[in-house]
């Protein structure tokens, strides 16, 4: 079937250019993958109004929150990418303003798009050798390791965004 051979190219890719596969599963995730879980983030994002975004089920965190946590961590690596300095936190990646507006929410959206696209452009130019050298400092691992966290962390809230969105639908 057509999706096999396109595995078995990516896994030949794999081998031979590491950077392009690898940035081609961070744009599954983030731009127009359907493969693993059937959507992605701009499909999700595109297709929820600001009310939804913000939209409190119990003790979930809302669509927003979760738009600017993973966006926090995106613009918090490009940086480290540029500058070499990780100069993000955990206690602050949900420390976002509120969305009060459809404007707000697309200024968000349009934000984690332009980072999502700009990531995987960064990853998709990286040297072959980068991806085994440490990040930033030992403690943290190599980049390959914090790039697959990314795209593993990605689709864990990807999950999330999809069920919420499902909730705050049948709940209209």
């Amino acid at each position: 079937t057509k999706a096999v051979k396109q595995l078995i190219i990516r896994k030949i890719n794999y081998k031979m250019e590491r950077r392009i596969f690898i940035a081609d599963r961070l744009r599954e995730v983030f731009l127009n993958g359907r493969w693993i879980a059937n959507t992605n983030y701009q499909e999700q994002l595109l297709n929820t109004t600001w009310e939804q975004a913000i939209f409190k089920i119990n003790d979930l965190n809302s669509i927003a929150a979760l738009t600017y946590h993973i966006n926090y961590y995106l613009e918090g690596l490009l940086a480290a990418f540029t500058y070499g300095k990780l100069e993000i936190s955990d206690k602050y990646s949900f420390d976002f303003p509120p969305i009060q507006s459809k404007a707000d929410w697309d200024t968000l959206v349009d934000r984690f798009l332009k980072n999502a696209k700009l990531f995987c452009d960064c990853i998709a130019s990286f040297d072959e050798n980068l991806f085994d050298q440490p990040f930033i400092d030992k403690k943290y691992g190599s980049y390959l390791r914090n790039i697959e966290a990314v795209i593993e962390h990605s689709y864990y809230h990807l999950g999330q965004i999809s069920l919420i969105k499902k909730l705050i639908l049948q709940s209209e």
